[in-house]
């Protein structure tokens, strides 16, 4: 049978500690701006490094400076003023409207200024609005706030809700990270009526063409190669549709050129995919570069698929602790076990594989090679080839955990009294 189980640790949404994540998941990436920052105070200056760091930011050029207004002056009047201005100062209210006063001759008129003060005071905030500045924020403040006070100057607040992108990507080759996406993707688009995007970044040997019985002409090798004629008309002509709510971006699965690229490449692609669809899947090949490395860093979720052995165990170690790092303010990413009980082979317990990574399987998938082959030789889905299966069971239900519409609880283990009440009833 396979398990679907909740992760123990703490992911936006889902009311744990983590309150930085919960209100960060809501803020859209910031566009490619220029920012200085002056802080009095390491308390201010560390969350503006944090933000900094964010995958939401990683756009901008961030610099940090120790100092206030008298810093920020000395430098702007032999440097130009950049797209936007965090200013931290603990003067008093009037005070600081006389200070500021030295800053606006040597800020340019487009440069937006927020200052950071330590006064909860209705009337400075009034009179810093009247007087040009952007905003007012009141010490102490987290990374959160920040990015979504920049996302408020600088985002367009007409702008559609971009959609969710999920990234797969298999701890080791052959794992069935492909078909996990693939599969999710499509419970995703028939379950809910959502419209879903898969990309096939998998450009030699990708197999989603396969798996959905698709030959399209194009596909995400048009978008990749001439990323200036990337737009939602332009992305639409590429797109083949799969099923009513689903398309593919296929892979041209040929050899007949190189597919090198630069880290950002697929970012251009992905964003305009994003705010096409409220759900993107990107299926990432199991190649470490820096494209791969740039697409797992900014997903707004990533699933790692394993299989229940040794070296799969390393690789999921590894991929976790290096997204950590890359991904500071988001929950970790989600682990399904895939292939669990092949004939004859020795493999690591669940529990066991999971012990040493500190989280538990978002799902264990067991081995039924006669279903999966089945849908993979006709081209077909798990669902539309066996939907009673307990498999597609598990899938239906990874597709309401990853979309935020299911919350599961891991099941508890039956305590002694609950063991000495079986016993009572058996006896009587």
């Amino acid at each position: 049978m396979s398990q679907v189980a909740l992760e123990t640790e703490n992911r936006p949404g889902d009311g744990g500690e983590r309150s930085p994540g919960i209100s960060l998941h809501a803020h859209r990436p910031i566009p490619r701006i220029s920012i200085q920052a002056f802080c009095e105070s390491d308390g201010v200056a560390k969350q503006v490094t944090r933000a900094s760091e964010d995958r939401r930011m990683a756009k901008t050029h961030v610099q940090v400076h120790m100092g206030g207004v008298d810093t920020a002056v000395e430098l702007f009047q032999t440097v130009p003023t950049p797209n936007l201005i965090l200013l931290e100062t603990s003067a008093a209210p009037r005070d600081m409207l006389q200070n500021l006063a030295a800053l606006s001759e040597v800020c340019d008129p487009s440069t937006k200024v927020v200052i950071i003060g330590h006064f909860n005071d209705v009337w400075l905030y009034r009179e810093l609005i009247r007087n040009g500045i952007s905003e007012y924020m009141v010490a102490p403040i987290d990374l959160s706030e920040i990015v979504g006070v920049i996302g408020g100057l600088f985002v367009d607040p007409e702008a559609k809700p971009l959609g969710h992108s999920i990234a797969f990507i298999g701890a080791k080759g052959g794992v069935g990270a492909s078909t996990m996406a693939h599969n999710i993707a499509w419970a995703i688009s028939s379950l809910f009526k959502n419209e879903v995007v898969i990309a096939d970044m998998d450009l030699p040997y990708g197999t989603a063409n396969i798996n959905f019985d698709q030959d399209p002409a194009q596909g995400i090798a048009e978008a990749v190669f001439s990323p200036e004629r990337i737009d939602d008309v332009y992305l639409d002509r590429l797109l083949a549709q799969c099923a009513e709510h689903l398309s593919l971006l296929a892979a041209p699965s040929t050899l007949d050129r190189v597919f090198d690229f630069r880290d950002d490449s697929f970012a251009h692609l992905i964003d305009v995919a994003q705010r096409s669809v409220p759900h993107v899947v990107l299926d990432v090949p199991h190649t470490w570069n820096g494209w791969t490395r740039t697409t797992l860093a900014r997903a707004d979720e990533v699933v790692i698929v394993a299989s229940p052995e040794l070296a799969n165990l390393r690789n999921t170690k590894n991929l976790l602790d290096t997204l950590k790092q890359l991904r500071p303010n988001d929950a970790p990413p989600r682990l399904i076990l895939n292939q669990v009980g092949v004939p004859k082979r020795p493999e690591i317990a669940p529990l066991d594989f999971c012990s040493p990574l500190g989280i538990l399987p978002l799902a264990t998938i067991p081995f039924e090679p006669a279903l999966f082959g089945s849908a993979a030789n006709n081209g077909r889905m798990l669902a539309e080839t066996d939907g009673a299966n307990p498999i597609v069971q598990s899938i239906n239900e990874i597709a309401h955990i990853l979309t935020g519409r299911m919350t599961l609880k891991p099941k508890k283990k039956p305590g002694l009294s609950a063991v000495l009440s079986r016993l009572k009833r058996k006896k009587q």
